[in-house]
């Protein structure tokens, strides 16, 4: 099942090709992109409702739905499903709202005061993926922080069901988010419409939510383009599991299919102590594949992913530092020793009672993570990918006092005499 291969007989370059992932050598994809991208900056709606047609097989006689349609298709779901969606709403909510805080200001001199205020972003823009699944969570994990922030307006985006409408999951979180409109574009396409604007579609100054690799290559590309930023490079998901002997292998095996399922360009590693959990872990792969629904979209992405055998725990973490997982799930007993050993991840699961899935779902940390090695640079998405920080300072006659002749000083060595004077004609 799993492609195996022994860190020990691994060179650097080996390993270097080994957690590569998600390139485009030839620029197929990016061509692709690009061409969408041109589509959508010169035709508008009339692109994105052909673009529609072509890949979603939808004819759209409208680019979104107002609140009633939302509203209607909300009821299509039950009250248990309600439910589980309002605790998911509750625990994000809780979880992000620990991250507001205001800072004091500082006085670095005598008379001379600094200190850092967050205004929310005000268009922001959220991509919840479609295709083979639809995610109300990602809706929720974009939708809550950025509420929290107090963003002036958010426009969504996600592609359109067969009925050329959303499911009743999305639509009920949109009301639990007091959002009142949805756009029914997706892929490549909706990044663009985000980045440009069309007739219908507004433009956006920053724009969030993971997909495909070409939504994270159009995301990259357009952030080039416009005055328009991007979250983060999120691309298909991706696991590390770190298991020794103290792990079940069924659990691992679960965990490396939760991610599997995503889509066929996922990719599960495992990194495990031993050839004989390596083996068990096999075995529970194929037996619980025998029963999954998107057990074909689970086996391609299988096919591309593989274990590693480590001598021990700590060559495991630093194969997983250089890999640097989206998730990186440690189903050992001894997790507490190799957490101060993590640096590059997008979100830890500790134990073997903690799957990946709680934090996909309900625990309330954000599933909106850095792929494709972006961890060793990136964070996961938060109240603060919401907001800017703006820096105020404030100077009284002591202060300028204290602080004048160094700026003076400075500015002319540097040869910037305009600066020197504006401190020199206030004295």
């Amino acid at each position: 099942m799993l492609k195996q291969y022994t860190l020990s007989s691994l060179s650097a370059a080996d390993i270097e090709q080994l957690v590569a992932r998600n390139t485009d050598a030839t620029h197929a994809i990016q061509d692709t992109v690009l061409h969408i991208i041109d589509d959508v900056r010169s035709r508008g709606d009339a692109s994105l409702i052909e673009l529609t047609a072509k890949f979603d097989k939808v004819t759209l006689e409208k680019l979104y739905l107002d609140k009633e349609d939302i509203e209607e298709l909300a009821l299509t779901i039950t009250r248990d499903q309600q439910r589980a969606l309002e605790i998911a709403f509750q625990n994000i909510h809780r979880f992000h709202s620990t991250q507001v805080r205001k800072e004091r200001p500082i006085e670095t001199m005598p008379g001379v005061k600094c200190w850092r205020e967050a205004r929310p972003i005000e268009k922001v823009g959220l991509y919840i993926p479609g295709g083979s699944a639809v995610l109300p969570s990602t809706l929720l994990m974009l939708g809550v922080p950025a509420r929290i922030a107090g963003c002036k307006e958010i426009v969504v985006c996600s592609p359109p069901q067969q009925s050329g409408k959303i499911n009743g999951f999305v639509a009920y979180c949109l009301l639990l988010l007091k959002i009142e409109r949805i756009y029914l574009v997706g892929g490549a396409q909706a990044i663009a419409g985000m980045a440009f604007g069309t007739a219908t579609l507004p433009k956006v100054d920053k724009i969030f939510g993971p997909g495909n690799q070409f939504v994270t290559k159009t995301k990259s590309l357009v952030q080039g383009m416009t005055n328009v930023s991007i979250d983060m490079p999120a691309g298909p998901s991706e696991v590390l599991v770190i298991a020794d002997e103290s792990a079940n292998a069924a659990f691992v095996a679960a965990d490396l299919l939760a991610q599997a399922e995503h889509g066929p360009d996922s990719q599960a590693v495992l990194v495990a102590t031993s050839t004989r959990l390596i083996n068990e872990v096999n075995i529970a792969l194929e037996q619980q594949l025998r029963i999954l629904p998107r057990a074909e979209i689970a086996r391609m992405a299988i096919a591309n992913s593989y274990a590693v055998e480590a001598t021990d725990l700590q060559e495991a973490m630093r194969f997983s530092n250089i890999y640097a997982p989206e998730h990186l799930i440690l189903e050992t007993d001894a997790w507490n020793t190799l957490t101060p050993a993590i640096i590059n991840a997008g979100s830890v699961f500790l134990g073997h009672l903690t799957p990946e899935s709680a934090g996909d779902y309900a625990s309330g940390t954000n599933h909106t993570l850095p792929t494709s090695g972006y961890a060793r640079s990136y964070s996961g998405v938060s109240v603060d990918s919401f907001v800017k920080k703006i820096t105020f300072q404030y100077i009284d006659e002591e202060g300028l006092r204290q602080i004048g002749s160094t700026v003076e000083i400075l500015a002319e060595l540097e040869g910037l005499h305009a600066h020197k004077n504006a401190v020199s004609v206030r004295k």
